[in-house]
């Protein structure tokens, strides 16, 4: 059953229009796929010149990552501590812009490693059959 944003908002600190993602589509204890628009959208807090560079997509990835880490610890009955974008690695974008992009965002992040003070992520940020960007993500608990 598909999450919808209000409930993606209870589960990471973005307020507002820095809530990227829009659906989660699905979710396992390793993986979860979620989708966005809000790279079109002319007020997302992310545009420069009105221009949303490719290079943002890290952060819709870094947010389906955060997503995941918080329904994995409600799935337990905790709430997820606060972590923070570590590290960027392997970092790969075939497009230079998002803004202009016409099709959803899907946003997949795949858990290759966690343990109560880091996780890390491979996120893969496709529009259609498209690749957009992917890389890796490490996620470090903030102390």
């Amino acid at each position: 059953m598909p999450i919808a944003k209000a409930e993606i908002r209870t589960l990471i600190p973005h307020a507002g229009l820095m809530c990227l993602l829009d659906t989660v589509l699905k979710w396992d204890d390793e993986s979860i796929v979620c989708t966005s628009e809000t790279h079109r959208d002319p007020a997302n807090p992310l545009r420069r010149e009105g221009r949303l560079s490719a290079l943002h997509a890290f952060e819709y990835g870094a947010q389906a990552a955060a997503v995941h880490g918080g329904l994995r610890s409600l799935s337990t009955g905790v709430a997820a501590p606060p972590y923070y974008l570590a590290a960027l690695r392997d970092a790969r974008l075939q497009v230079m812009r998002l803004d202009d992009i016409d099709s959803p965002l899907e946003v997949r992040a795949q858990r290759v490693f966690g343990d109560v003070s880091n996780a890390i992520y491979e996120c893969h940020i496709s529009a259609g059959d498209a690749l957009m960007a992917e890389g890796r993500i490490t996620l470090m608990l903030r102390t």
